[in-house]
């Protein structure tokens, strides 16, 4: 089928590109360097041992230094631990089986750690993560082979989803009449249903109480997946806050309590069984290390008791692989809900089920190939999200232009909107933040919740301002690969150094209201942030004031919000400004107040923004910088 194999195609551009600029960061830079890349961990010390599952070693090892740096450790990623004496060849891959805080675990493909890991300082580097890819491609080239089944012709555009005509009877308070419609339209899907969630609209609401629905319906089990750990965490906490028998694969970004409880190895724990497998294992590992007192050079008797004491041990390891199978398929019968990442929905606890619902959120960030590894699963698809906010990141250029940039959802909705049901009450923003996006964006159909739509940060205060920067001669700076503009960051904090002065009467440095400063460029966040730790008047509320790009405030939301729109030059080039489904993500964060920065000679260049500057002036909300400066 010509649809999996350009899906494949494009997957193998994405790959290509990846692999290549994760060499040029790798190939020749210094564990120093890669460690502020946040692609390894150096030094580590070993924390302890054991054995793990088909007989492999489980090493948990914890950074003793530079632990406040980022990193992109995750449950399921390939690295490899290595000594600094010889780096090259003192080597060991293996796959992350816990990370939290400062520790994680690496499942290594050897029963014995070498030699060389007691001496020298040893790290680990997060290598190329094949396995991803691997997966999706493998869902694809099953996808061919099932490509005639009426869940894959509908995804595909061949035929229409159906729904059962009789009327569904739901008992659900506290959801509003699009969130109720939403409800009703997942638990009558006999395919497909989508919920389109703007920001702000109770989307997450709306899923739990879906899902609860559907297994009082008699669902035995449903499949719950996101792209991202957070996303997954976020729904796996509220479900199992609704009383649902929660069993969340792989590993939790938000290391809580509550989240631990729901995690496999600590419904392992909790067996009745793990003190036998706890027995087991103390036995198989007195065996080998007995076997390790037996030097390779003895005679044969010595070998031969060498070798009897290691099969002894293969041999209870059997066991303990079977008694913790048993658990393993005792745990997952008992699960409710089963929630995973995309890629984690092919988890080997869980690789051989079959679900009829799949619940896919934030669809509108998955690439669609990865879609495809927990729909192979499904008889009916739940997919959530917006395809108005952020798409998915895709490193290849080439592959974006040709397609991967679209993802299921988006094509979905055009293809079937008889299966979409938009939210249109949001509970986040003033309706003057709201009301140019919902025109661009979603049709005018937006409306804010009574509570919501005439909040302000103190009486008098406008919610939505934008403040031009034309004239002023702020110009933009090339850096790098990225572009700033000092004098619109100076001027940005005067501006909120002002309102904070305004504020001061209104709150107490406890209750200041809480800030975002956003742009879409790396090097003017660092300027921002220069910025702010020098402006003195701000430090009282520092912690309340962060500074982010527009990416890493996704799914947030902020009383306060500032955008550095950073273009001003007089070619006319906005860059990746053009892509306004950014603009709906930063400027849909405010819930009080919006301040956008910009220089409108330069913003004009694109309608989007000629609407915006005019949808400012309509409300109320325009100001010239100069105004500004002369005070």
């Amino acid at each position: 089928m010509d649809y999996f194999k350009r899906l494949q195609d494009l997957l193998k551009t994405e790959l290509n590109e990846d692999r290549s600029q994760y060499l040029k960061l790798t190939e020749s830079s210094s564990a120093a360097d890669r460690r502020t890349n946040g692609i390894t961990w150096y030094p580590v010390a070993i924390r302890g041992t054991e054995l793990g599952r088909g007989d492999y070693l489980t090493v948990e090892l914890e950074r003793t230094t530079h632990q406040d740096l980022g990193h992109q450790f995750r449950f399921g990623s390939s690295a490899a631990i290595f000594s600094n004496h010889d780096p090259k060849n003192d080597r060991l891959e293996g796959t992350v089986a816990y990370q939290g805080g400062n520790k994680l675990k690496l499942s290594l493909l050897t029963d014995e750690l070498p030699d060389w890991c007691r001496d020298g300082k040893l790290g680990v580097d997060l290598l190329f993560d094949n396995n991803s890819y691997d997966e999706m491609q493998n869902a694809l080239k099953q996808a061919v082979s099932i490509q005639d089944t009426r869940l894959v012709q509908i995804l595909t555009g061949d035929t229409a989803p159906g729904f059962a005509t009789e009327e569904v009877h739901l008992n659900l308070p506290g959801l509003n009449l699009s969130q109720q419609n939403a409800v009703k339209q997942i638990v009558a899907a006999q395919d497909l249903a989508i919920v389109h969630g703007p920001p702000g609209t109770g989307k997450t609401t709306t899923l739990v109480q879906a899902i609860k629905a559907l297994i009082r319906n008699g669902e035995k089990k449903v499949l719950v997946v996101a792209p991202s750990n957070t996303a997954v965490d976020l729904l796996s906490e509220k479900l199992a806050g609704e009383g649902l028998n929660v069993l969340r694969i792989g590993n939790p970004a938000r290391v809580s309590d509550k989240l631990m409880a729901l995690t496999l190895d600590s419904k392992m724990a909790d067996h009745s069984q793990t003190k036998e497998i706890k027995r087991l294992k103390k036995m198989a590992s007195e065996f080998k290390n007995m076997a390790h007192k037996y030097k390779r050079n003895f005679g044969k008797a010595e070998r031969d008791q060498r070798k009897a004491l290691f099969d002894e041990a293969h041999k209870i390891m059997k066991d303990v692989d079977k008694t913790e199978q048993f658990i393993i398929d005792d745990v997952v019968a008992k699960a409710q809900v089963i929630s995973a990442t995309l890629v984690g929905a092919n988890h080997y606890t869980i690789r051989n089920l079959k679900f009829n619902t799949v619940v896919i959120d934030e669809a509108g960030q998955a690439l669609e190939p990865a879609c495809w590894i927990p729909i192979l699963k499904a008889q009916k698809v739940v997919l959530a999200g917006d395809h108005c906010q952020l798409s998915p990141t895709i490193k290849s250029a080439e592959a974006a232009r040709n397609g991967l940039n679209t993802t299921l959802l988006e094509k979905c909705i055009k293809l079937h909107p008889e299966a979409v049901t938009l939210l249109d009450v949001q509970y986040r923003m003033n309706e003057a933040i709201m009301g140019y996006s919902s025109k661009v964006f979603y049709d005018d159909k937006l409306r804010a919740d009574a509570s919501v739509a005439e909040q302000v940060l103190f009486e008098g205060a406008a919610p939505f301002t934008f403040v031009d920067t034309a004239g002023c001669a702020f110009d933009e700076k090339p850096v790098g690969t990225s572009v700033a503009n000092p004098e619109e960051a100076a001027f940005l904090f005067k501006h909120l150094t002002r309102l904070a002065a305004e504020l001061n009467s209104t709150f107490t440095a406890g209750a200041f209201p809480s800030v975002a400063v956003i742009s879409p460029y790396q090097e003017q966040i660092r300027l921002l942030r220069e910025q702010l730790d020098s402006t003195p008047q701000l430090q009282p509320y520092a912690g309340k004031i962060a500074v982010n790009t527009i990416d890493s405030f996704q799914g947030q939301e902020r009383d306060v919000v500032y955008i550095s729109m950073v273009r001003s030059n007089s070619d006319g080039g906005i860059g990746f400004l053009a892509d306004i489904r950014r603009m709906n993500v930063a400027m849909t964060r405010a819930r009080k107040k919006l301040v956008i920065i910009g220089d409108s000679s330069t913003l004009a260049i694109l309608p989007f923004y000629t609407g915006l500057i005019s949808y400012a002036e309509k409300i109320n909300g325009y100001q010239s910088a100069w105004e500004l400066m002369g005070n």
